[in-house]
């Protein structure tokens, strides 16, 4: 197992960045990176697959020193699913295995969230998140029997950014910082 191909998608995200593209322009050529990336399934180390029992799990596999972006492994066991959350930042998703459902949710003028639709993701397919064309989602394991795996890419180290999860029928928000799975990164690069 190489992770040639996750250095050669890190590289290409840092050599887009480095040209200060808008937004629109690094969500468009970045999911295509993605898509690429996420194409074959034979490079992410076991050590950033291992489900939990009772939750998903975050796997941070490269953090920009600039902060310009982050990559992680989701590893979602069967029928697990994250509380309706924001990220406050440009997101890519790209699925390597599995099955994922996300499901918008819209700000309603009484301050409530209201679902605006779901999609699924099949292995090989990206989408993407941001403040300016929907922030705010709910994202599950579409599947009841089998382990999911998708890799996210932000604008920021999501794992330190001060986010926000909430209560649809109300919402109410509360503040969160995601963090990683593991205290300690492993070194990919070794």
């Amino acid at each position: 197992m190489s992770i040639q191909k996750l250095t050669t998608f890190v590289e290409a995200m840092t050599r887009l960045l480095e040209t200060k593209p808008a937004e629109a322009a690094v969500i468009e050529r970045g999911k295509q990176l993605l898509a690429t990336l996420v194409a074959t399934d034979d490079w992410l180390p076991d050590a950033f697959a291992q489900p939990h029992p009772n939750y998903y799990q975050q796997y941070l596999l490269y953090a920009d020193p600039l902060d310009r972006l982050s990559v992680v492994s989701f590893v979602w066991g069967p029928g697990q699913q994250t509380p309706v959350h924001d990220h406050l930042t440009w997101g890519l998703v790209g699925i390597l295995r599995g099955r994922e459902r996300a499901t918008g949710y819209v700000l309603q003028p009484d301050g409530t969230f209201k679902a605006a639709g779901s999609s699924v993701l099949l292995p090989g397919q990206t989408t993407a998140v941001s403040p300016a064309i929907g922030d705010v989602h709910e994202v599950a394991n579409d599947l009841a029997d089998q382990v999911s795996v998708s890799i996210h890419t932000y604008g920021r180290n999501i794992g330190r950014v001060n986010r926000h999860v909430f209560v649809p029928a109300t919402g109410a928000a509360k503040n969160f910082i995601s963090g990683y799975a593991s205290a300690v990164v492993p070194n990919l690069w070794a």
